[in-house]
């Protein structure tokens, strides 16, 4: 009986569900914790819709803002551009080798993910 709450526990602790506080989405592993929920998790769909929301989001706001400023842009991405989920995943991946900024606000550690991936050479 005790190895079956063990299995339990274990099995809980890795498909842990996502929270109230990962919707405020304060700090980036509040995001990443969105972005990686589990297909199990009750809020499996609404946190990969705030993750990709929340992402691109920000993302097109940037666009808009440097859309005719080539100067001013902080990255650049290949032509084609990758497509919104490999961007996701790479950013996912990114993230989890970046620890350190676990504790930043998302959209910075978005922008960080995207000035270090898509430098823009000649600026």
């Amino acid at each position: 009986m005790s190895f079956l709450l063990f299995a339990l526990f274990v099995t809980g602790a890795a498909n842990a569900n996502v929270t109230d506080e990962d919707f405020v989405a304060r700090k980036t592993q509040n995001l990443l914790n969105l972005c990686t929920a589990s297909p199990q998790d009750p809020h499996y769909r609404e946190a990969i819709h705030f993750c990709h929301g929340y992402l691109v989001g920000a993302y097109h706001y940037y666009q808009a803002q440097t859309e005719e400023k080539q100067e001013s842009k902080l990255f650049c991405p290949p032509e084609p551009k990758p497509s919104r989920n490999e961007s996701i995943a790479m950013f996912i991946s990114w993230a989890k080798t970046h620890p350190q900024y676990m504790n930043e606000m998302p959209v910075e550690t978005e922008f960080r993910f995207l000035t270090e991936k898509w430098p823009c050479i000649n600026k």
